[in-house]
């Protein structure tokens, strides 16, 4: 559980964040809290911050708390998935447009999930094809296995795992479970290694690693609710507020990269030689493309060596 408790890129978090919440009364919403750590040096460093830190595992929450019950009446804990920050901030007395001072978003599968065997989220264990964030929740990635069209099965490998092989995959699965279900991890990886490749496998990395990723992405749709989350966190910040999004796929890093980049921009109409009032960029960009940890960080805390972050600042006020 080491690595679980190492907020990556945490320096750098604090210092981006740190003009829009030093010397003033500011709320910060950290949308994936997980166990805490950035939200508790947070709050340290700002002594009047209030934090509203969501979080679809209930699990995560109760950890979280424990460590920030020091902070008291500042603290707002809230199970919800991140996609739900506008309805979250209405419950708590604030409005959804321009009324937060940062937003934190540390994407992806949390050290803590990966490190509980029975999640089912690591390939690396053989364990229950499980893969929720939120145990809560219905779907399974053994549902999917053992429910989806093979089609369907190919187009999520596709799409979410960037699989060269998934349809190969998808009718491997598809004859596999027509002799028995599938209900733990052990036997999905040797069907993929028994699938792919050789070739593919000396110079790809491991051969599940593409299919477990598409499976907890569809799992926990991830994808969408960050398709939805973006605009609603970035329409959250008031002047001055700023955004922090660590992602550890390129998916994410893509929707992520688009999103702050649109809103960057001016909408005044090509050849118009004047910015027209309320069409300038209501970003201003704050990294130059994605930061990545550097080599001290990674060897100290592994989970780093994949991140990507992103940062921008509102210059104008969001529409209500």
């Amino acid at each position: 559980m080491a690595a679980a408790h190492v907020p990556v890129l945490l320096d750098r978090v604090l210092a981006l964040l740190a003009p829009a919440l030093a010397d003033r009364a500011a709320v910060l919403v950290d949308a994936t809290i997980g166990l805490g750590g950035h939200a508790d040096a947070l709050l340290s460093a700002h002594p009047s911050l209030t934090l509203v830190g969501l979080d679809r595992d209930p699990n995560a929450l109760a950890r979280s708390g424990e460590l920030l019950a020091r902070h008291g009446d500042r603290v707002h804990l809230v199970h919800a998935v991140y996609d739900e920050m506008p309805d979250v901030l209405t419950r708590l007395g604030y409005r959804a447009t321009n009324s937060v001072a940062g937003v934190l978003m540390d994407l992806g599968v949390s050290s803590m999930q990966l490190d509980v065997a029975e999640r089912g989220f690591a390939y690396s264990k053989d364990a229950p094809l499980d893969m929720r964030m939120d145990p809560t929740a219905e779907l399974t990635a053994a549902e999917v296995l053992n429910t989806y069209p093979a089609a369907d099965l190919a187009r999520i490998l596709r799409d979410y795992g960037e699989e060269r092989f998934a349809r190969r995959i998808a009718d491997a699965v598809v004859a596999a479970r027509s002799r028995e279900p599938f209900a733990y991890s052990g036997r999905l990886v040797q069907l993929l290694y028994d699938t792919v490749p050789a070739a593919s496998r000396r110079t790809g990395g491991h051969p599940a690693k593409r299919t477990f990723q598409a499976l907890r992405i569809e799992v926990n749709g991830e994808l969408e609710a960050l398709r939805r989350a973006l605009p609603a966190a970035l329409s959250a910040l008031r002047m001055g507020g700023r955004i922090v999004v660590e992602s550890y796929q390129s998916l994410e890093d893509r929707l992520v990269k688009r999103s702050l980049a649109e809103l960057a921009k001016s909408r005044t109409p090509p050849g118009v030689p004047v910015e027209l009032p309320g069409h300038g960029p209501q970003l201003r960009l704050l990294t130059r493309g994605a930061e990545q940890a550097d080599e001290q960080e990674t060897e100290h805390n592994p989970r780093a060596a994949s991140v990507r972050l992103r940062a921008a600042e509102r210059i104008l006020e969001a529409a209500a």
